[in-house]
């Protein structure tokens, strides 16, 4: 039996639903490709806008900006008036965002980002809706990590593949040109194929029910856990990989451009391996956070021998894939969210561990930046010391996700032992 959701439920049919949720998932898919890219275009971006690299780190930085607080607009906006209504706007307002970016004016990239963030929000969001509203409890891991390794799939192609391009002499403008076309084309074809609901979806009130939602889903504590364990667990990802990871295997262990941007993206193409993985065990196990807890601490494992092991010592990309495949856990706080709060308020509750995710990433992102300035600022060139020293406080923030999870209300199936769910997790 399909979970409801009161307003725009998607469709009776879980066909209709899955082909709702494919669409959905390979738009963001675009949009983590856009998130990813500027790390392997980094001396042509300072050139380009006549910033150091922390400079250009703090601009690519107000995506997060953009994505943090329109993950909270984009969960009520789905939740009152439906997917179609909703997710094509937010995939032209990428594409948009790309066009901006690329006319190398510093402040209007830096608009183009925000955009960029803003209308990314709803991809997530709007899958995560999608799941919600047309595929079973006993599923939900499952499909909420297949969506995330969509996106992780977009993260590594944002690497593995523009990578070549910008190496044989593609110009970053073009590029993003090209991708600001696809955006806005994408947005064509998600009005056209997103299904129509069954019964009107908006509301009049529906600005007084998404801030009613809005605050049911903030009282509750397992949701502001949930945003916080999310974030501290993607951090590694969305700061340490994928804006300095290129930079970090070049500087800090002399590796060439070519073989730094293969090791990185190692990372998102765990995810696209840990995803799914994690939320089919979870799914099966009937359990949330015993899988948070192990991928979690596989993570900090991997991130102190990241930093302070010695590299050699490991085949090539394992170090980097393992991790990839561990973080994947991060997207798990967001079933939990959704199973710990009213169904009807799915896509709210998605936006809210969404918005409290990346606010960490947009605050820190900085941050980290500015560390490492300053830990090398006397320096000729950045050592492995001088990254040791700015990201060590990572593996600080993975051993209170650790902590923090343990304080989490198991939400899954088997967690319920007179639920059907659990029935079917535990046997007949």
């Amino acid at each position: 039996m399909t979970q409801a959701a009161a307003p725009g439920t998607m469709s009776r049919s879980t066909t209709t639903a899955l082909v709702a949720w494919l669409i959905t998932a390979l738009y963001f898919f675009y949009q983590y490709m856009l998130r990813s890219a500027p790390a392997v275009m980094m001396p042509q971006l300072s050139a380009a806008f006549g910033l150091t690299t922390t400079g250009v780190a703090s601009m690519l930085g107000m995506f997060y900006y953009g994505y943090s607080p329109f993950s909270l607009v984009a969960g009520a906006a789905i939740d009152g008036f439906g997917p179609r209504k909703v997710i094509p706007i937010g995939a032209a307002a990428v594409g948009l965002g790309a066009l901006l970016f690329a006319t190398g004016n510093q402040s209007i990239a830096s608009a183009g980002r925000f955009l960029q963030g803003a209308g990314g929000a709803v991809a997530f969001v709007g899958a995560v809706y999608i799941i919600t509203a047309g595929f079973p409890p006993s599923r939900a891991a499952t499909f909420t990590g297949a969506t995330q390794m969509f996106g992780m799939a977009g993260g590594s192609a944002g690497q593995m593949l523009v990578a070549p391009l910008i190496t044989a002499g593609v110009s970053w403008s073009t590029f993003w040109i090209v991708m600001g076309l696809a955006g806005l084309a994408m947005g064509v074809l998600l009005w056209l194929l997103i299904p129509r609901p069954a019964a009107p979806s908006a509301r009049r009130d529906w600005l007084k029910v998404a801030g009613r939602s809005l605050m049911v889903v903030l009282r509750n504590p397992q949701s502001l856990l949930c945003g916080v364990i999310a974030g501290l667990i993607f951090i590694p990802t969305t700061i340490f990989d994928m804006v300095w990871g290129v930079r970090y295997l070049q500087e800090a262990h002399g590796f060439a451009y070519g073989e730094a941007v293969m090791r990185s993206s190692m990372v998102p193409l765990g995810w696209i391996i840990g995803c799914p993985l994690l939320g089919m065990i979870s799914d099966r196990i009937g359990r949330r956070k015993p899988v948070i807890l192990g991928g979690t601490v596989v993570l900090l494992l991997c991130l102190a021998w990241i930093l302070f092991g010695p590299v050699a010592i490991l085949p090539p990309y394992v170090l980097g894939l393992v991790a990839g495949v561990a973080s994947g856990a991060a997207v798990l706080p967001t079933t939990v969210a959704k199973e710990a709060n009213p169904p009807e308020m799915g896509g709210t509750a998605t936006g809210v561990v969404n918005c409290l995710n990346f606010t960490f990433s947009a605050l820190l992102g900085p941050v980290f930046g500015w560390i490492l300035l300053a830990v090398s600022a006397d320096a000729e060139g950045r050592t492995l010391e001088h990254y040791q020293a700015a990201f060590q406080p990572m593996l600080y923030g993975l051993a209170l996700a650790v902590v923090l999870t343990l304080f989490l209300k198991e939400t899954g199936p088997a967690s319920s032992p007179r639920s059907p769910a659990s029935r079917l997790v535990g046997g007949r």
